[in-house]
């Protein structure tokens, strides 16, 4: 959905109201009814603001303000906490409830490895013949299938089955646990745990390490996605844009796959849960590669994308560089690499990654206008943008979407307090936005639901109603890489859902 717009109708009779006001306060009487304008037309521009609501979506919008009201009053307020220790309050949220069942469009900023829930992982497949595990001298895990004993690894134990090793200890929940613990950011006191930005990052980064193993074992690879599709499924979300690494997976035997064996499966497996649940719409892949690589690697990965793209172009959306921005190299770096398909004459879309930082001046600070220079699609996260004022304006009028990840942000410690998000900043002017979760897993969570309420009662505040939520459901179809006609077909679709919702929550 494009951000409104203003005539030059409205803005003169704006600017006439403004006029109006500054005179009466320069008389010392200032004009409730211009107040009342004023109030009207800032609201009006907020996300969702111009979104006209049926006489059930008033109801339903009524009775989340009040809820609202009952949260922010109440003792703990979760958006000003820390995910890990809110988390059992939003869950106890009526709020939280109904954003569980609202139909929620589109997952546009999700990653491959950190799609299903971890307590799946270990309980299911950690549990599965022939998982062998080491430990590193960092005091962390690999794990391993293999038909036989696996070759030593640097820096790390030997290899031991896991059913071997769970018959040797005494409390197999402890090691679960401990396994839970290597998949995952969650501890019960994160500001200890996590004191910098550095520590946070160290650790967030070693956990898809320590699932590689896990997740590319080809078997457990399919498996793995079909069940992250019913947990999004689950928190009704209707269709998926996965950033991907695409990785080489293996076989029991050690054989491997290339990337377009993982590419393909991809495609498989969407295309049986879609006939599975009709409802859903499928998935498309953003493949991705480390902003830690040089530039001829990353030329090599461009290349690779487009190859992708020309033979799989239903389910190959585009290209994106992962990776924290602070510690790796800019899109400016890369501008050959990027710059590769129009040299060639050919469309490759990008979806950027950028702004993901809270340091101004610095060279990846540019990576939010190189990403517009470079035509991208939309932008992940886009935190920095209201402090690049050209940037933002840029955005908006070439339509390009940021992908908020409210809880991403605060446990990578960009913002500790949700209601000082900037994405604040953006809703109340409208500017094109989608809501997305980044990395759920890894911070114990799952599909959409918990980012929605952090946006919701926290970023948004008391301004946000049932329009904001409407505006960014919608936002989440109109804005993804699909066809216009499929747009269309999807918009029906959620209408469907979303009228049904209404109906059922606004008694």
């Amino acid at each position: 959905m494009a951000a409104p717009s203003f005539s030059g109708t409205s803005w003169g009779c704006l600017i006439l109201v403004l006029l109006l006001y500054w005179a009466h306060v320069c008389l010392g009487v200032p004009d409730p009814h211009v107040r009342a304008r004023l109030m009207q037309e800032e609201a009006s521009r907020r996300t969702g603001g111009r979104v006209l609501l049926t006489e059930s979506e008033q109801k339903l919008s009524e009775r989340l303000h009040k809820l609202k009201e009952q949260e922010i009053a109440g003792p703990q307020f979760p958006p000003m906490m820390h995910f890990f220790e809110a988390q059992p309050f939003i869950q106890r949220s009526p709020i939280f409830s109904l954003l569980q069942r609202m139909p929620k469009g589109a997952a546009l900023h999700v990653h491959d490895f950190s799609l299903v829930s971890v307590d799946w992982l270990v309980k299911n497949v950690t549990y599965r013949p022939y998982c062998y595990i080491c430990f590193t001298k960092d005091q962390s895990v690999r794990f391993l299938f293999s038909a036989q004993q696996p070759l030593p690894r640097p820096q790390c134990s030997t290899w031991t089955l896991l059913e071997t090793l769970r018959a040797k200890v005494g409390n197999v929940t402890d090691l679960d646990n401990s396994l839970i613990g290597n998949l995952t950011l969650f501890t019960a006191d994160p500001g200890a745990a996590y004191p910098s930005q550095d520590m946070v990052w160290k650790k967030f980064e070693q956990t898809f390490i320590v699932t590689l193993g896990l997740v590319t074992y080809a078997p457990v690879f399919k498996e793995y996605f079909y069940r992250g599709l019913q947990e999004l499924y689950m928190d009704n979300v209707m269709y998926l844009e996965l950033r991907a690494l695409l990785p080489k997976t293996y076989e029991l035997d050690g054989s491997m796959h290339d990337r377009f064996w993982s590419l393909r499966t991809y495609q498989e497996v969407s295309r049986q849960f879609v006939a599975d649940h009709p409802d859903f719409l499928g998935t498309r892949i953003i493949f991705t590669v480390h902003r830690g690589l040089n530039d001829s690697q990353v030329k090599e990965a461009v290349k690779m994308a487009i190859s992708m793209q020309k033979t799989y172009p239903e389910v190959m959306a585009g290209f994106d560089l992962v990776g924290r921005e602070d510690s790796g190299r800019s899109l400016w770096y890369f501008r050959e690499a990027l710059s590769l398909p129009v040299d060639l004459g050919i469309t490759l879309p990008y979806f950027f990654h950028a702004g993901e930082t809270d340091l101004q001046g610095t060279e990846v600070d540019g990576n939010l206008l190189d990403a517009l220079l470079f035509n991208t699609s939309r932008i992940g996260h886009g935190f920095a943008l209201p402090h690049h004022p050209v940037a933002k304006e840029l955005s908006r009028k070439m339509g390009v979407a940021i992908e908020i990840c409210p809880i991403s942000n605060q446990v990578l410690k960009l913002v500790s307090d949700l209601r000082n998000h900037p994405a604040a900043v953006l809703m109340s002017e409208g500017h094109p936005l989608v809501i997305s979760s980044d990395d759920p897993a890894v911070f114990g969570a799952t599909g959409l639901s918990y980012d929605f309420y952090e946006v919701f009662v926290g970023i948004g505040g008391m301004s946000s109603n049932l329009g904001t939520l409407k505006e960014l459901a919608i936002n989440s179809l109109r804005y993804s890489s699909l066809s216009p006609q499929q747009k269309e077909e999807a918009l029906a679709l959620w209408q469907k859902k979303w009228d049904k919702f209404v109906v059922e929550n606004s008694q």
